[in-house]
């Protein structure tokens, strides 16, 4: 969204409540101003954009996933335990672009505390596989520089723009795809601890994984 400078003109005790909000809230005194005229007026700001994904997204989890009180009205972070041993915590973190660029909306952040190499390389091993699925199903994925990238317990991945969604689609996108990672990670993890044979466990992961994605709607 364009921006622009204008000249206003203000009373004092106005713009001392304006600043004494805007330091309670972590943000400037322009931007606060904006948000509140945007609201009066009925106008999509960027931060009504994602508080409106987020509550989409809060609507679709909190019964399956843990919500965290965010620091930012660009980040929205849940948790779920992995079935594995000690049952270790997954972290998915939604960080929101404040303006979206022509492809992008954001990212999402995977990630798994551990000390345990055992766990790190497994967990590896499943991005891996992950994004081998992902791209043989749309090989544009493997194109986009910057799509995944992969460090030790963490995952990201980029969260891309496709078409005019609006908040309602893209809120449940982003839902559907950390319940489907989150289904396919728990199976590979739960399978592997019975044994199953790596070959036998890739074939069973892949035809779920294309399941999922035959019904999702929204691809993000």
């Amino acid at each position: 969204m364009k921006k622009s400078v204008y000249s206003v003109v203000l009373m004092d005790h106005v713009v001392e409540a304006i600043d004494a909000l805007a330091a309670r809230q972590g943000t400037s005194r322009s931007n606060l101003i904006n948000q509140i005229l945007a609201e009066h007026v009925s106008c999509m700001t960027p931060e009504k954009r994602m508080q409106s994904i987020f509550s989409v997204m809060e609507e679709q989890m909190n019964r399956m996933f843990r919500i965290q009180v965010q620091a930012s009205d660009a980040m929205l972070s849940v948790q779920s335990a992995l079935r594995y041993k000690y049952r270790p915590t997954l972290q998915y973190r939604v960080e929101l672009m404040r303006e979206p660029s022509e492809h992008q909306i954001g990212w999402l952040r995977i990630s798994c505390r551990t000390q345990s190499k055992a766990l790190l390389e497994a967990m590896e091993d499943f991005f891996r596989l992950w994004i081998q699925l992902e791209v043989k199903q749309n090989p544009v994925y493997g194109q986009l520089g910057g799509m995944y990238e992969i460090a030790p317990g963490r995952l990201t991945r980029a969260l891309l723009r496709t078409g005019e969604q609006d908040s309602e689609e893209t809120g449940n996108a982003i839902s559907q795809y950390i319940h489907q990672f989150d289904e396919l990670i728990q199976a590979y993890f739960s399978s592997m601890q019975q044994g199953y044979p790596a070959e036998l466990l890739g074939q069973r992961l892949a035809r779920r994984f294309a399941e999922m994605k035959q019904s999702q709607e929204v691809l993000i």
